[in-house]
């Protein structure tokens, strides 16, 4: 059977933290997605996965404990393991422009790899070590964050015992991602002493890579994408999000589209008898000979449809947000009953 991991890239936000947001703050609304109507982020997402039978991968970054401290680790990686669903590594470099020590003294970047093989090596270990000490076991995959890894970064990775890197996504081909593989064939394939297992997606249009990603793909997109990895052998589909990517992207409410596509692809998964659910702890290894996988073809229809229907959500975000920014106004001015009626226009 084909195995589907539902990942999620577990992070908290250098961009917040850059903002003034203090550990308490960034956790809320990185980690628990809060948001005024309620929090929409590895709890709710866990609950999902779980009334439709399935188990999750979180990718955990623990860079941010160089900068609040380890206990903030712990809370993120605690309450995933106890749920009994999987922790893996993910690493932001860039939280080492805040650190209180840089571990790699004055080599700086934004993604992994850009750092030299020995200093990627470091990291990726201390990132590692930081991860256990909060629970976890010990991992057997990683993802990089931004996508930003190299062949390096794999070479890195076997020399510490990783079994598996999930950093390869051909949208990312040129835009920080840079192992040297073919973003052509979605198969499971041994590359500089792990195994490589790319994120899942499909061609939107004539040489675009769509990846298979919540905020990414429609509901008819994620389906198509599911079905042709099944029905071309392949030994996993790999779909991704983040811990907040169900909120909108102020973060000040829920991301209705995202949380209904999450909705649909639980529940492909959870009804295809040719599909499993589970990550990475009891991944087969490819065979000598790994099968080539490739990706389903472009239907300009299809991609016209999600084009519309991202543009519709956003235009509801953005309608909504007005009328609360109005709203708000409204009630700290002298307008008054007079502006109500601009409110009616957006209602």
């Amino acid at each position: 059977m084909m195995r589907a991991i539902i990942s999620f890239d577990t992070e908290l936000s250098a961009g917040l933290y850059k903002r003034g947001a203090d550990a308490r703050a960034n956790f809320e609304s990185s980690i628990l997605g809060r948001c005024r109507e309620g929090d929409y982020g590895i709890p709710f997402q866990m609950d999902m996965l779980e009334r439709h039978g399935l188990t999750g991968v979180y990718f955990v970054d623990p860079m941010p404990a160089l900068v609040y401290g380890p206990e903030i680790i712990d809370a993120i990686v605690q309450p995933i393991v106890a749920r009994g669903h999987e922790v893996q590594l993910h690493i932001h470099t860039e939280w080492l422009a805040f650190a209180r020590f840089n571990p790699v003294e004055r080599h700086i970047g934004r993604n992994i790899g850009d750092f030299p093989l020995a200093a990627q090596k470091k990291l990726i270990g201390l990132a590692r070590d930081i991860l256990v000490g909060a629970g976890a076991p010990r991992p057997t995959a990683f993802r990089a964050g931004n996508f930003g890894a190299n062949d390096d970064t794999l070479r890195a990775l076997a020399a510490l015992g990783f079994r598996f890197d999930s950093s390869f996504n051909g949208a990312y081909r040129g835009h920080g991602c840079a192992i040297s593989l073919d973003p052509g064939n979605l198969a499971i394939r041994e590359h500089e002493g792990v195994c490589e297992v790319p994120v899942s997606g499909l061609m939107d249009r004539a040489g675009r890579f769509r990846p298979a990603q919540l905020c990414a793909m429609s509901e008819e997109e994620m389906r198509d994408a599911l079905d042709h990895s099944a029905a071309s052998g392949a030994t996993q589909f790999s779909a991704f999000s983040h811990s907040f990517e169900l909120l909108s992207r102020d973060r000040a409410v829920p991301n209705g589209l995202a949380i209904s596509r999450m909705e649909a692809l639980c529940r492909a998964v959870a009804d295809d008898p040719r599909v499993t659910s589970g990550g990475f702890a009891t991944l087969p290894l490819p065979s000598a000979r790994t099968a080539r996988i490739g990706l389903a073809a472009p239907k300009p229809l299809r991609t016209l449809r999600r084009t519309i229907e991202q543009a519709v959500g956003y235009v509801v975000h953005e309608v909504r947000y007005l009328r609360d920014v109005i709203t708000m106004t409204i009630n700290s001015s002298r307008w008054g009953k007079a502006a109500s009626g601009v409110l009616l226009v957006l209602a």
